[in-house]
């Protein structure tokens, strides 16, 4: 009976003690709440294509035997940059050839009997309907001749389409066919990067779209060598979006861009644009609530936590930009947000300004 008593006060004593124990106190990070500015400066990643490009292709199919240039080769307006075999298109000539030879020769006899009828039908040997044929049969051989010499002349322009050559100076970007193939008229052989003005390529989403002001100057660097730069504007947009990466195909001018902007380098486009966001938070603050964005407020009077929902205006790579339900001076928490509950003691651990300058994003 004395071991049970004596069990019953030690279970009672530790209850007691739980029961008075103080509830415990979670250190935490967080940072103040301060305004975020009007503008910030938004960066996208992009690559150096040339202003005009034209793909070359044979006007006539047949069987390429020659290309004489690669990726990368420079050329000069009116050089041969690939040949198809002319066999076919030589013996087409000569065939027109022969063609225009027979005609010339059917006009000459077509043109000696009309002579001859004129002669007789003036001196009243022969009659009105011999003389009409023979002008007729004289009519029909010079419309054979012409379209003899039209053939030959399609004949001609054929052989030289077995040549393709460059209409202005360039730098070979791509390649379309290889010799020994059979290609077809239209068919890509090789893409030229026509000598002149560079533009910087980007695909932006439809959000940046929207915040970006009209006729924005937009900075360009290389991205491996940010000291090199150059600045533009929006030259072209493209009237729909990417049906897979719902990203729209902007190409900006670029303004006498350096040498080291190449054609395919990596670039980096930064331009300001509204923020949109009334604050920003570390990207480590935000939770959810009921499925929705939220972060952990401190009541710095009473030193406890509640979760707060908020509109996200912009995911950023280290920061979120808040469209509402921050106030400025407000204590977010930032380290530490899944292991907090609704009413918990904190313990802060720094409590500083929310870094404002502009966030980068795409």
């Amino acid at each position: 009976m004395s071991l049970a008593l004596g069990a019953a006060l030690l279970t009672a004593a530790c209850s007691q003690e739980e029961a008075t124990a103080p509830p415990q106190v979670r250190p935490v990070r967080v940072i103040t709440v301060v305004e975020a500015p009007a503008r910030e400066s938004v960066s996208i990643t992009g690559t150096i294509q040339a202003e005009d490009e034209a793909a070359l292709a044979f006007r006539t199919g047949g069987r390429m035997i020659e290309r004489l240039v690669n990726v990368g080769d420079q050329v000069k307006a009116g050089q041969v940059v690939a040949r198809l075999d002319p066999q076919n298109a030589l013996n087409t000539l000569r065939s027109a050839q022969a063609g225009v030879t027979a005609a010339e020769g059917r006009l000459v006899q077509a043109s000696n009997h009309f002579d001859r009828q004129e002669r007789l039908l003036q001196n009243g040997f022969t009659t009105r309907a011999l003389y009409d044929e023979a002008r007729q049969g004289r009519l029909a051989a010079q419309a054979q001749v012409d379209d003899a010499q039209a053939q030959l002349k399609i004949a001609e322009d054929n052989v030289g389409y077995t040549e393709l050559k460059a209409d202005a100076p360039g730098v070979v970007t791509a390649r379309g066919a290889e010799p020994g193939e059979v290609v077809q008229a239209g068919q890509l052989i090789v893409q030229l990067a026509r000598q002149g003005g560079r533009d910087a390529v980007f695909d932006a989403s439809a959000q940046l779209m929207r915040q970006v002001p009209a006729d924005p100057l937009i900075t360009v660097s290389l991205t491996d060598n940010p000291a090199v730069t150059a600045v533009g504007r929006v030259r072209e947009v493209a009237p729909q979006a990417d049906p897979i990466t719902r990203t729209f195909r902007v190409r900006v001018g670029l303004d006498n861009p350096p040498e080291a902007m190449r054609l395919g380098s990596t670039v980096t486009g930064r331009v300001d644009i509204e923020s949109g966001a009334g604050m920003e938070v570390p990207a480590s603050a935000l939770t959810a609530a009921n499925g929705q964005p939220a972060v952990w407020v401190v009541d710095p009077s009473t030193a406890t936590v509640a979760l707060r929902n908020v509109e996200v205006a912009r995911f950023n790579p280290a920061t979120v930009a808040i469209a509402s339900g921050l106030a400025v001076g407000d204590v977010v928490v930032t380290a530490g947000v899944q292991a907090l509950h609704p009413g918990q003691k904190v313990r802060l651990l720094g409590a500083a300004p929310a870094v404002t300058s502009g966030a980068s994003g795409s």
